[in-house]
């Protein structure tokens, strides 16, 4: 085991990185940002650190996590993420340190094939069509020979395959100790490594369901430890609402009433039982779904109550729901597989009533609407408490990092919504050269975000840089409306292939985005961020607005009611800093690499003509800013010495 008296020597020139890894290149933001860890840990603290991208950040908390002695959990953004750095960064790190250390990666239990579930859709799998027959077949192969029962394992099913929400399990349809394979249970077995282990990944969906859970008096999925490590913590705000909420969908209803009706077979007389009050809840949340058809796709739940006919509905779902609980409580003893279905219901009731009934004043009660469906949800006003309280009881070192956690070097902002009192901060520019890489560009003469035309000048403005990087882009959007409307104006004026989204899966998009070499692809949301493209296939990324948060989102009209009521500027004291750190992830689409070259399209004349537009300019990479179409020509028609070019011309007029 390597000495880790100076955790930041390590990743320097004449560290063990520097000689075992090929292409490492030591960086004093990374060395500064493992010292920083490495204290925190020791310490006990709570840590913000901000790292631009190509800071190196993944081997600046690994590297201090692995050497500490304690028991650390790493919680990433997404499932890819967390692949990528147990399967591809942790054994790099592990051997160069030469670190014994017992590791494992935990997912949330619809990620691991279950075998009892499997063996019951086998069963049933006479009614299923032969696209599904055949994808049931390849899963039942794979399940003879793979160790850890991850789906990710299985690229030939479709990650959205309906069959794999027939084949895992989840929380309410678990039998536990009971299951007759039990002993072989992927979960199991995934949860018991996780318990032994030094170093645990995870993702944050399961990080803050472990939690929630455990603030509701339930055991721990988690094992304890010393140490949490959140990478893209700038996504926690949002997720941590989503798991200090009580909520209940109609999908959670009509998957109990079908599994109510699974469990009885075998069962003498239980399906003459069960039956009809399973079809009346079935039919009360179809009747429900379809009262609610004219309402926008989410909104307060006083919208949902003033709809003619929403509360007769829901009182018939609640009531239907108890009866088919009390029905399930006289079959609970006959089997395992009925207890557990008459606890999901008995749950299910319970958080029902909570919802339409038992809200409190700190609670934001909303609705949200699917094309089949619906769910509502019982959302804390102010997340800082619960976050605080949780954190509190952990007894443990919390560090924060990601590339986009400040406003103008700020970190009030985010610091403020997770509860974090007087945290240690830190803040490591980019090592990219963006002087010399990238060039903002601000198209002159765009009209307010808010005019009928501005997807149409948007368009028109951006066209003659897509034609002088020959395609090679990213055309990000606030909205769905945009996105499609901008894909419709592009399809007949561009000679570069279009990758619009929604038109296949996104990993798919971005696989023959990046094959094609000069594709130009139309996202929103989900492109925002978590997208690397490295190299020459991306030299351009347009926004076409700030990324304020939709207005009709109920939960943050009632943040906003709130910071007014105690004084403080809802716009610039919550909207605007969410937005800065949007746009500011967008933008890191751009330069991914120090090789990359690229330029970025701000659409927005509110950057220059509004007051706040500063914080937001300040937030961005410290790249040259120009509203010149020919210093954009001029970056793409000359070789690197062009940019410097531009970065002199953008710099005597700068703005």
């Amino acid at each position: 085991m390597i000495d880790s008296e100076d955790i930041g020597a390590l990743l320097g020139a004449d560290g063990p990185f520097a000689r075992e890894l090929p292409n490492f290149a030591p960086r004093p933001a990374q060395q500064a940002m493992a010292r920083a860890v490495q204290h925190a840990i020791a310490e006990c603290e709570t840590l913000i650190a901000e790292a631009g991208t190509g800071t190196g950040k993944t081997y600046a908390y690994l590297v201090p996590a692995l050497l500490s002695g304690e028991r650390v959990i790493v919680s990433t953004g997404t499932k890819a993420l967390q692949d990528q750095l147990f399967f591809r960064d942790l054994p790099k790190v592990r051997s160069v340190l030469g670190a014994r250390l017992k590791t494992a990666l935990l997912k949330g239990r619809a990620n691991y094939l279950c075998l009892y579930r499997l063996d019951q859709t086998v069963r049933e799998g006479a009614s299923m069509d032969r696209p599904q027959a055949e994808q049931l077949a390849t899963i039942r192969a794979w399940s003879a020979r793979t160790r850890r029962g991850d789906r990710m394992e299985l690229a030939e099913v479709p990650e959205d395959s309906p069959l794999w929400l027939r084949v895992t399990s989840t929380p309410e349809n678990c039998l536990g100790v009971e299951c007759p394979f039990y002993e072989g249970c992927h979960v199991v077995t995934a949860r018991r490594e996780a318990q032994e282990a030094d170093l645990v990944v995870v993702n944050h969906h399961l990080l803050f369901a472990d939690l929630a859970l455990k603030q509701e008096g339930f055991g721990e999925i988690l094992p304890g430890a010393q140490a949490f490590i959140l990478d893209e913590a700038h996504q926690i705000p949002e997720l941590a609402g989503q798991f200090f909420s009580q909520s209940l969908s109609a999908r959670q209803l009509t998957e109990l009433a079908q599994d109510a009706l699974s469990e009885c077979n075998g069962m003498t007389g239980a399906i003459g039982l069960l039956l009809e009050p399973v079809q009346a809840l079935q039919e009360a949340v179809r009747k429900l779904r379809l009262t609610l058809d004219p309402l926008p796709p989410r909104g307060p739940f006083g919208d949902l109550l003033q709809r003619e006919g929403a509360q007769p509905g829901l009182r018939d779902v609640s009531d239907l729901l108890a009866a088919l609980t009390d029905v399930l409580a006289s079959q609970a003893e006959r089997s395992r597989g009925l207890m557990n279905v008459h606890e999901r219901a008995a749950s299910l009731t319970e958080r029902l009533d909570r919802i339409i009934e038992e809200h409190s004043a700190q609670d934001v009660r909303w609705y949200e609407l699917f094309p089949r469906g619906f769910a509502l949800h019982a959302t804390p006003l102010d997340l800082a408490a619960p976050l605080r309280a949780m954190r509190e009881r952990t007894q443990a070192a919390w560090i924060h990092t990601s590339a986009t956690l400040s406003v103008a070097g700020q970190f009030g902002h985010f610091a403020r919504q997770l509860g974090l009192d007087d945290p240690q901060t830190l803040s490591l520019e980019s090592p990219f050269d963006y002087a010399r890489q990238a060039l903002c560009y601000m198209p002159d003469g765009l009209p307010d975000p808010s005019a009928r035309d501005h997807t149409e000048r948007v368009i028109d403005a951006v066209l003659p840089v897509l034609q002088a990087s020959d395609g090679r882009a990213f055309l990000l959007f606030t909205s769905h409306r945009a996105l499609r409307r901008a894909a419709e104006l592009l399809t007949d004026r561009v000679p570069w292939p279009l990758y619009v989204q929604g038109t296949a899966p996104r990993h798919r998009l971005l696989e023959e985005f990046r094959a094609s070499g000069h594709g130009v692809l139309l996202g929103a949301a989900s492109f925002w961020e978590g997208v690397d493209v490295a190299g020459d296939a991306l030299s351009v990324v347009v926004i076409d607005k700030l990324p304020f948060a939709a207005p009709d989102d109920p939960v943050l009209q009632a943040r906003l009611e709130a910071l007014e009521q105690a004084g403080v500027n809802p716009f610039m004291g919550w909207q605007v800093p969410s937005a800065v750190i949007a746009l500011k992830q967008g933008a890191g689409r751009l330069i991914r690499d120090v090789h990359d070259r690229g330029v970025l399209v701000l659409c927005d004349p509110r950057l220059t003509s509004k007051g706040y537009g500063r914080l937001f300019l300040a937030s961005l990479p410290p790249m040259p800013r120009t509203r010149d179409l020919a210093q954009v020509k001029a970056f793409f028609e000359h070789a690197p010495h062009g940019v410097a070019d531009a970065a002199d011309a953008a710099a005597r007029g700068s703005f």
